[in-house]
């Protein structure tokens, strides 16, 4: 691109749990000239249902997709007015989403709960990914493939989880079966919004191989298996959905005169196959070869490393070819609860004295007890956690475990247990490296992303410490939004100002901090001391050795119903 040529820009629009966000970047140099955010106006729909105030049952998400819409309407306007740029040099869009976040629509992409006839059904409506409510459709997955010895379950750690696309889709059936009968297609939000801007029906690699069982070589698994599952399901992926999958990093079609209405872009413009929120970060952190594992840490961690050969680990979430990147193998793990972790552990355990000399010093109570934490030597407070508190993802993968504080006295102070849930979460990362490097799918190095990077230094080094990692962070605060305008310039491709794949793009337009976490040697031993011993808590606890937690559940809600 010479200095005559005008900029050129790409727009990634991520979709998160309770908003939408909208991100404005140069082409060429990855600046960031403009973000914009929407509330979802109905957000996460877990009490009632919008209009009708029809009560929901426990563990139920949903989600109105006209929330997503507004999302394009709002906050892409108001990008390209911010930053000023004209329109026309706006030359691709790419989407991230919440995944498996699933939706039942009309042949026409017409959402069912967007008819009157079906808006009082909640199974009519968006399936957000944290719905739960499937955990019997999940089990009868599992048990059924394994009855039948189908090997893609092991790609997933042998238990597909009850957030999964199929899960979702055979509650639909079991519970609901107009509605089932009603959907002409089942699909995925991210591919449902793509689907709206350009008015092609197009599904993406990274949520078929991770959330509906598909494989690059393989495909979906056989009718016979879903004939097995349910004989309603057998013809469930022809009927119903598709066996044409796009690879990510492939264009998915162009804006619509209807889109570029709601935008304010020129119709014709470039957009790409979707794309998972994690796993789109991933380039966006500087990350496109193997051996170095980015983290993306919030409330959990998703853990995202990438191989050249194919390789099982054992209770990882799952493998995809063409998953994270083109051409390359994408392994993901990750841990239920880590930012959640700390945050139960301040709404509910901390002193009045620690909340009134916060707000003296006027810093948030995170903060105090970061500096208090800082002050302690690794093994000072004599404590050791399990990090349970929301289960297990990885490595044991079971949702029925819960959280352990061993090691406490009379003398124990909060900043010594806060201390000692952020080591817990780092010794379950590196439960998760081990296993990959274990099992033949090296992690030379870490790079994280997200809110936690950006707020908690100490958390950062007692990672670096345990891990025997150095670990770099993402340069970008919206690095979600930024790995899909990365792919939304590929989408353009070179004669547009854009790139031909993402391996050009991820030089040019994503970046690291300066600083990075490196370990302290004389923490690392002592680390490598409490690491031994949280393994064996795990193993015991985790590995059927003592199901004391998993009975004590039980016990709590027999109490509850008596």
């Amino acid at each position: 691109m010479t200095s005559s040529t005008p900029a050129k820009y790409a727009i990634g629009v991520d979709f998160g749990t309770e908003s939408g966000r909208a991100l404005l970047v140069d082409v060429a140099t990855g600046h960031e000239l403009a973000s914009s955010v929407y509330k979802y106006a109905n957000g996460v729909i877990d009490e009632t249902l919008p209009d009708t105030g029809k009560r929901l049952e426990p563990d139920w998400a949903l989600q109105d997709p006209n929330d997503y819409i507004e999302v394009f309407k709002q906050t892409i306007p108001a990008v390209v007015q911010e930053s000023g740029v004209d329109p026309q040099d706006v030359i691709g869009i790419g989407i991230d989403f919440t995944a498996c976040t699933m939706l039942p629509v009309k042949a026409d992409g017409t959402p069912l709960c967007f008819l009157p006839e079906w808006r009082g059904n909640p199974h009519a409506w968006v399936k957000l990914w944290k719905h739960h409510a499937a955990q019997p459709e999940a089990d009868k997955i599992n048990e059924t493939a394994r009855a039948r010895g189908e090997a893609w379950l092991d790609r997933y750690g042998g238990k597909i989880s009850s957030e999964w696309f199929f899960s979702k889709t055979l509650q639909i059936l079991d519970e609901a079966p107009d509605v089932y009968d009603a959907a002409d297609r089942l699909l995925e939000a991210a591919d449902w919004v793509v689907w709206q801007l350009t008015g092609v029906e197009t599904r993406n690699s990274c949520t078929a191989g991770y959330k509906a069982m598909w494989s690059k070589r393989e495909g979906f698994p056989d009718n016979a298996y879903f004939a097995a599952l349910d004989p309603r399901l057998e013809d469930v992926i022809d009927a119903k959905m598709s066996r044409d999958i796009q690879s990510i990093g492939s264009k998915a079609g162009e804006l619509t005169e209807e889109a570029a209405g709601w935008t304010g872009l020129l119709p014709g413009t470039a957009v790409a196959i979707a794309n998972v929120d994690a796993h789109v970060a991933v380039p966006a952190t500087t990350v496109v070869e193997t051996g170095r594992m980015v983290m993306i840490m919030g409330t959990s961690i998703c853990h995202m490393v990438l191989g050249d050969e194919e390789r099982l680990i054992p209770g990882i979430c799952g493998y995809v070819e063409d998953g994270i990147l083109p051409g390359l193998f994408g392994y993901e793990a990750g841990q239920s609860c880590v930012g959640d972790h700390f945050a139960w552990f301040v709404e509910n355990c901390v002193p009045a004295s620690y909340e009134r000399e916060a707000q003296v010093r006027g810093i948030d109570i995170h903060e105090l007890l970061e500096e208090k934490a800082a002050k302690l030597k690794p093994g000072e407070s004599g404590l050791l956690a399990l990090d349970w508190w929301n289960g297990n993802r990885s490595v044991l993968v079971d949702v029925d475990l819960t959280g352990m504080l061993l090691g406490a006295t009379l003398l124990t102070k909060p900043e010594e247990i806060y201390r000692a849930l952020i080591e817990a979460t780092a010794y379950g990362t590196r439960v998760i490296v081990d296993a990959f490097d274990d099992n033949g799918v090296p992690v030379n190095e870490l790079v994280a992303c997200g809110g936690l990077p950006e707020r908690n230094k100490l958390l950062m080094q007692i990672y670096a410490d345990v891990t025997g990692r150095e670990i770099k962070v993402s340069a970008s605060a919206q690095t979600p939004a930024l790995g899909s305008a990365m792919f939304g310039a590929v989408a353009a491709g070179e004669e547009a100002g854009g790139y031909a794949s993402i391996y050009e793009a991820a030089p040019k337009m994503s970046y690291l901090q300066e600083e990075a976490y490196k370990p302290n040697p004389e923490a690392q031993k002592v680390y490598d001391q409490l690491f031994a011993e949280y393994v064996t808590l795990h193993d015991y606890f985790g590995r059927g050795e003592n199901d004391v937690m998993k009975r004590l559940k039980a016990i709590k809600a027999s109490a509850r119903k008596s």
